[in-house]
């Protein structure tokens, strides 16, 4: 089907009838703006008559994108997710639009099928089409041997912000640019947003706050606060959203998890061709979204208390959460190499991702890949197609013994992928960005140094459960007991639910939980399974 068609539809009468009964008609003159790219939480327009230009200046110098008429909409993805408009509405002529509430546009989401099919599939192509247009949206204008520029390519990458990177050593006009808005490179990195607003080396609050991402939630009890938007946490907001459970989850960096940073993951049920994780991610994110689901990043929760069943999260930045029930899906944080100061180059070198970002800076060069896990493996293939050679580095002798089979053969069958085994790395080397590494082999023995301009590191990962209280049990790694597995004092009759943690009403799932398996499809099925138990502690009183 044509992409335009599916983008652009005509809503037919029955359709148009059910959104003028939740709707306000309103009239706009000629030149008068429904609303204007920065805005959010605006409205659903849909026209009566007359007509509506739709307009970009991302890149400073107005473009049309469509040109609205009767029976059509306007609108796209940031409706769900409550983040600031990209392109502005203004009147061709003097218009009747209906105007519907973005709240009540959820519920039509919610409970009719067949024109939720309809705007979410507009919804999701015009997005496409937008980008595919040449759209420049945020300007990333940094180095690349900058670990600032990565960390905000990164961030915007992870929650799909559209952006443009130009390039401090390679782009041939950046000193024009950097001079028009009155900056030098030492000043770099720095962000510019369509309306020429610049913000210099802004954190990633500065750039969710900016975006409408990060959200400053309304002081009530909700259901089901989620912490960790990885798989598990994912699955949990759309079942409990669509369940009718009031339902937050807060991340400390966007969705995804573990998971958001695999550039294909090819044995998820229902996928033949594989997607990546960060596509799996943002799909799951705006189905929960459709629901009713919030999301905040980066929100980091600092402390929770757990008193006569109230429950209570502090981030650190002075938000309080009140919680009916809380999901604990935070997953693990990335294991470093001992004995190897990665830290110096992390973000000029090191990285613990393997995604488009990474891969820019793979061209034509050496890299390494250290793990002999699935991710790992994931990374080596990607990363083959830009570089030139991949040494992938596994301390034993046998690949599949933790990397699945698939993975393992198209390894040995990709001719530019060097398996090393019995190997480790024992020393980095380079000034302001790695350039090589040592390699030390027990089998034969030997070191060798090989050119490296970049090492991507994926060697397992220990629970991130730092802000946890001391009554929440955990084993000697620090994983979460649940359940049967949970050895102290129990303080209700009944016995915990399953995903249950030693706390009531606290519950964990994913790769953060003492004995699940390190899968996504299980993680999904373990958040989805939390829900259930949630439900039943409610109704419990």
């Amino acid at each position: 089907m044509d992409p335009h068609a599916i983008a652009f539809p005509k809503l037919d009468e029955h359709q148009l009838a059910t959104l003028a009964e939740l709707a306000t008609l309103e009239v706009y003159e000629r030149g008068e703006a429904l609303f204007r790219a920065g805005d959010r939480d605006y409205e659903l327009f849909v026209l009566k008559s007359g007509e509506v230009a739709i307009v970009e200046d991302s890149s400073g110098e107005e473009k049309l994108v469509v040109a609205h008429g009767p029976g059509d909409f306007t609108g796209d993805i940031d409706m769900l997710t409550g983040r600031a408009a990209l392109v502005s509405a203004v009147a061709r002529t003097v218009c009747e639009v209906y105007v519907i509430p973005s709240a009540d546009l959820r519920r039509v989401l919610a409970q009719d099928p067949q024109l939720s099919d309809l705007l979410l599939k507009a919804f999701l192509m015009r997005r496409q089409l937008l980008l595919e247009s040449g759209f420049t949206g945020a300007r990333v204008i940094g180095s690349r041997f900058s670990k600032d520029t990565h960390r905000i390519r990164e961030f915007f990458s992870r929650h799909r912000v559209p952006f443009t990177w130009i390039d401090l050593e390679k782009d041939p006009d950046v000193h024009v640019l950097l001079h028009h808005f009155g900056v030098s490179p030492s000043d770099t990195p720095v962000v510019v947003c369509g309306a020429g607003k610049m913000i210099r080396n802004p954190s990633n609050a500065q750039l969710a706050d900016h975006t409408g991402i990060r959200k400053h939630l309304d002081h009530v009890v909700h259901d089901l606060v989620i912490v960790g938007a990885g798989p598990a946490g994912l699955a949990a907001a759309v079942y409990g959203a669509s369940e009718g459970l009031r339902t937050v989850v807060l991340d400390r960096i966007g969705p995804g998890g573990q998971a958001g940073t695999s550039s294909k993951i090819e044995n998820y049920m229902g996928f033949p061709t594989g997607l990546s994780g960060s596509e799996l991610a943002n799909r799951a994110l705006l189905q929960a979204q459709k629901f009713g689901a919030t999301l905040t990043a980066p929100a980091e929760v600092a402390r929770l208390t757990c008193e006569n069943g109230h429950h209570a999260l502090f981030l650190d930045d002075g938000q309080e959460i009140a919680a009916r029930c809380v999901l604990i899906s935070t997953g693990a944080a990335y294991s470093k190499l001992a004995d190897v100061d990665c830290e110096r180059w992390e973000g000029m070198g090191v990285y613990y991702a393997a995604t488009a970002v990474e891969a820019q800076f793979c061209q034509g060069g050496e890299i390494v890949v250290v793990g002999g896990g699935n991710s790992a493996g994931q990374a080596a293939i990607f990363l083959s197609q830009c570089a030139e050679k991949v040494r992938l580095v596994i301390r034993g002798g046998d690949l599949c013994k933790s990397m699945s089979s698939y993975l393992a053969q198209r390894i040995e069958q990709t001719e530019n992928i060097e398996l090393r085994r019995y190997t480790r790395i024992s020393r980095l080397h380079g000034d302001e960005r790695l350039a090589a590494l040592d390699l030390e082999c027990s089998e034969p023995g030997g070191v060798e140094t090989v050119d490296c301009s970049a090492l991507f590191v994926f060697i397992g990962a220990a629970p991130f459960v730092t802000w946890l209280p001391d009554s929440i049990e955990r084993d000697g790694k620090g994983f979460v007991r649940t359940g049967p597995q949970i050895e102290g004092r129990w303080p209700l009759r009944r016995s915990p639910f399953f995903l249950e943690t030693s706390c009531p009403g606290v519950f964990a799932a994913g790769d953060v939980r003492l004995g699940s398996t390190k899968r996504v499809a299980s993680a999904v099925g373990e958040g989805a399974m939390a829900v259930q138990f949630i439900h039943e502690y409610l109704a419990s009183g």
